[in-house]
């Protein structure tokens, strides 16, 4: 049976968290990671979350998956099957953080969309109230169903990119420097 799903309280400790994570992640891959990315809600201050840090790596190309190796070198499984083909996922081994790292290649609209939704919420706090009452919403509807949990965001995740797309345009949004 799969992990239920838990959103719980904002906490400020997940910066904290993804540094020292991040930090790893950038010794063991060096330059092959472009950026380094804390994305998803945890990334959010204020934004209520399951209590998963997210990263992004940025990479040039996928393959060869020279990361690979890399990342499991420091406790993490590449989940080959994954159906997502923009990006390449990889989760903790027994023992570590629950973490989840999506890479992705550089200037991808996978990339930038994860930057966009982030930057957008990070500057919007009224859409982070909308969109947390969804997930405790679906968190008692589905908190057995993971997939069903996922499909079921894509109506407010779709709601406020439309409005973040809007927004890139009036203040030219672009990428700011990589976290880490």
């Amino acid at each position: 049976m799969a992990d239920p799903i838990i959103v719980v309280p904002y906490n400020p400790s997940w910066q904290y968290e993804f540094v020292q994570i991040g930090e790893r992640i950038r010794d063991a891959l060096g330059e092959v990671a472009i950026r380094i990315d804390h994305i998803g809600s945890t990334s959010v201050p204020g934004l209520d979350s399951k209590p998963v840090i997210d990263i992004q790596i940025s990479v040039k190309l996928f393959e060869p998956m020279v990361y690979k190796s890399m990342l499991e070198s420091i406790g993490y499984v590449y989940r080959y099957q994954n159906p997502d083909k923009t990006k390449r996922y990889f989760r903790e081994s027994s023992g570590i953080r629950r973490t989840h790292i999506h890479v992705r290649e550089l200037g991808s609209w996978s990339e930038q969309f994860a930057l966009l939704f982030r930057d957008y919420l990070r500057s919007h706090p009224e859409d982070c109230k909308e969109y947390a009452e969804v997930k405790y919403h679906l968190m008692g509807l589905y908190g057995d169903d993971r997939e069903r949990y996922v499909e079921e965001k894509d109506p407010i995740i779709w709601k406020i990119m439309n409005k973040a797309s809007k927004w890139s345009q009036v203040v030219g949004w672009k990428p700011g420097i990589t976290d880490l």
